[in-house]
């Protein structure tokens, strides 16, 4: 006898659905999950080494519940950065930006609630939203993929959501989001709600463009989320966090888990924040390829979207699917994020980029031969 998932009790919402992932393939080079390429610096890995050590001595004991001295050094790293001053009591940090992201919503959704997002957009905040009981909202973006800010308007007004999620720069497209656009929407939402409006800038590091923190001042239901795992280059570290009105921050903890954070991941969390300068110089070249790459594709010929993030879209594939597989036979795994005509390369070391132009170029030389 055949047992499945769907002989299981799972919830009506979750069926049919395919968790969240990228293909993990083995070769040589991998530029389809957004990862910073760069290992971390010898002194950080070493400074790592020391921080752990001395949480070890105390694993016996539950670490800080409130993640005291990680959220006060994020909020300087935040205010640093960004140039708007926040405090410990504005900022929240989580298992990574996903965990954030569902800490949101099982305060402000959940049954009978709402969230809406305007896709093709980080397909999580769906995902999430369903895990988490929360009604999920598709809402309308132009064909350049930037918010159709009429219609938006109007699907707020309609379905008045509790929660609407914004990100920029967006993945999977890598567009920025004007700040205009989101005090729009924020307007929208709260004269339909009041609503949560969560500000996803995971890869706002890398943006040409300034972060939207300063929108917070006198906006008490707005959010900005963001993670360690792309400009910080630790992927493998999990750790997200927010910034909020301090409301939002005691609103939160009304769900989390007991002493969710362990005294590792906020001893090498820690260790990250004290060399931020050195990790944003891997920053700076990060950007100077990923604007390469958009240069590149578009003198080959290639369709590209304006890009804030560390990867870039471009098209436009009557079979995308088929090019993916072209460039992954030439060993260069991008993703196939399921945007129709679209494909999305991260931006990798020099040579690893140079190694996916060549693989395009050739794709390229085939076609018009």
């Amino acid at each position: 006898m055949n047992f499945g998932i769907d002989d299981l009790p799972v919830r009506d919402e979750l069926r049919g659905k395919s968790p969240y992932g990228a293909p993990q393939l083995d070769v040589p080079v991998r530029l389809n999950t957004n990862e910073n390429p760069y290992p971390l610096p010898e002194p950080l890995v070493e400074r790592i080494t020391e921080r752990v050590r001395e949480a070890a001595r105390n694993l016996n004991r539950y670490p800080d519940r409130d993640a005291v001295e990680l959220r006060t050094r994020l909020a300087e790293y935040l205010t640093r950065t960004a140039g708007h001053r926040v405090g410990l009591e504005n900022v929240w940090a989580a298992n990574g930006s996903n965990e954030v992201i569902q800490q949101l919503l099982q305060t402000f959704g959940g049954p009978g609630r709402t969230a809406i997002g305007f896709e093709p957009s980080y397909s999580m905040h769906g995902l999430i939203a369903r895990g988490t009981g929360t009604g999920w909202i598709s809402g309308p973006r132009h064909d350049d993929f930037s918010i159709d800010l009429a219609a938006a308007g109007k699907a707020i007004a309609e379905h008045r959501p509790d929660v609407v999620f914004v990100t920029t720069p967006n993945n999977p497209t890598g567009n920025a989001v004007p700040a205009e656009t989101v005090l729009a929407l924020y307007e929208a939402a709260q004269a339909a709600g009041p609503s949560m409006v969560v500000v996803d800038e995971a890869y706002i590091e890398f943006s040409h463009g300034d972060s939207l923190l300063p929108l917070l001042d006198g906006r008490p239901h707005l959010v900005v989320s963001r993670t360690m795992s792309k400009a910080f280059g630790a992927a493998g570290l999990r750790l997200g966090y927010l910034a909020a009105h301090p409301a939002v921050v005691d609103a939160v903890q009304l769900v989390r888990l007991p002493y969710h954070l362990s005294a590792v991941t906020q001893a090498t969390a820690l260790a990250a924040l004290e060399h931020t300068d050195t990790l944003l110089k891997y920053v700076e070249q990060l950007k100077a390829e990923r604007d390469r790459l958009v240069a590149e594709l578009r003198a080959l010929g290639y369709e590209v979207t304006e890009s804030d993030a560390n990867f870039v879209q471009f098209g436009r594939f009557a079979d995308s699917h088929a090019v993916w597989r072209q460039i992954l036979d030439r060993g260069v795994l991008v993703r196939d994020n399921g945007v129709p005509g679209w494909l999305r390369v991260t931006a990798g070391t020099p040579a690893e980029n140079d190694a996916f132009l060549d693989a395009v170029r050739d794709i390229k030389k085939e076609q018009s031969a």
